[in-house]
């Protein structure tokens, strides 16, 4: 496992993107627990950010992707709505202890 990140730098409804070991990858709290995804949409394989950090819709309950406004569910992943519906982010292993998050990549 690698370290990401401690858990004070990924506060309650937001999200954060990271590079390790080249792969590009985004982090997101909800009700506490962290969910962590490859920053790849699954229609075009391209990055999901709409600026650095940012890859949730407006009201901080989806994770938004800025190129065809696809939505996904922050717990699994799953796409929503838009071009990839039915489809869903590739989730990446990760566990939170008293250091912060790691991940599995």
């Amino acid at each position: 496992m690698k370290f990401l990140c401690t858990s004070v730098d990924l506060v309650e409804a937001t999200s954060r993107g990271f590079e390790i070991d080249g792969n590009k990858l985004f982090a997101v709290r909800r009700a506490g627990k962290a969910y962590v995804y490859f920053n790849r949409c699954p229609h075009r394989g391209v990055g999901l950010e709409w600026q650095p950090d940012q890859f949730l819709d407006p009201s901080n309950s989806l994770i938004q992707c800025a190129t065809h406004g696809a939505l996904f569910l922050i717990e699994g992943g799953e796409c929503v709505a838009g071009p990839c519906a039915g489809q869903s982010l590739t989730a990446i292993d990760c566990r939170e202890d008293a250091q912060g998050l790691w991940v599995d990549v």
